[in-house]
Parts: C-alpha cells; structure tokens; sequence
C-alpha cells in the first residue's frame, strides 16, 4: 500500500531525526550536525522533509543561487525507500523552484551509487560530466542536471 508523504520544511528541532537518517543513508559519510546547522541558516526554504504520519521518513537539501539550484542532499530512512518519499520530496523541491524562478538543478552522485542514479535518470536528469576524487574517499562523481520543470 502507497504511503502519503505531508512535504514541509525542516526545523531545527527536525535536525535530531535528519541526523538518525543521514547516519543511516551515508555512514562514514555522514553529513554532521554544524553543516546541517549550517544549511538550516542559509537554505532553509528549500531544507524538506517528508513526513510520514508524525515521523520524518525522508530529508532533501537544495540552495538556489541565482536562477541555478544545487541539490545538497536527499535521504530516506531505510524502512521507507522505494516507497514514494524521494519523489515526493523531489517534486515538492521542483514546485517551489519553479515559484522562484529557478531554471536548472544540478547535483553530485558517487558513480557506484546505483539506486541513486536510477532515480534521478528516471526523473529526467541527465548526466553531464565525470568529476574524478570529488568525494573524500577519492571516489569518483557523476554531475547531473535538468531543467526545472513539475513532475
């Protein structure tokens, strides 16, 4: 049965939850508290979560800098993947860049990270160019782009 996701954006208060769900989604790899403090201050109307009854199942981090949005971050808890929660976070994030005039997303994706690239490819992001080392483990990005459009 499909799961309804309720889009807002994040708390400082949320920032507990988005921790459990980024450790969880990135390991070693984790983002930290300060660079979500960080965020919260500097992205927050594009700082979502997705909520599942009362509990956050899902974050997407996105910053817009002119009429170009970088996509930060998106993760979902283990238990909801492939449930909804990332494609309802991605068209809440694209309706409110289409509100602010915003004309591209772009984003970084490890080259190893299949579920990842599957997803955005299905949502019409196209792969634009290898970035060797981008990550701190030495490991290898794929950038992607597409245009703002709504899902």
């Amino acid at each position: 049965m499909p799961h309804e996701y309720r889009i807002r954006q994040a708390r400082a208060r949320d920032l507990g939850r988005i921790l459990q769900i980024e450790n969880a989604s990135f390991g070693s790899e984790a983002y930290d508290r300060r660079l979500f403090a960080y965020y919260q201050r500097n992205c927050a109307d594009l700082f979502l979560v997705a909520e599942c009854g009362l509990r956050i199942c899902a974050y997407l981090l996105c910053c817009l800098r002119g009429r170009s949005a970088e996509l930060v971050s998106v993760a979902v808890d283990p238990r909801y993947r492939a449930k909804g929660a990332g494609s309802a976070l991605l068209r809440g994030v694209l309706r409110r860049l289409r509100l602010r005039g915003a004309h591209r997303l772009h984003l970084m994706v490890h080259v190893d990270n299949a579920p990842a690239l599957a997803f955005y490819t299905k949502y019409g992001f196209r792969r634009r160019r290898l970035v060797p080392k981008y990550y701190e483990d030495g490991g290898d990005a794929i950038a992607m782009t597409r245009t703002v459009t709504l899902l």
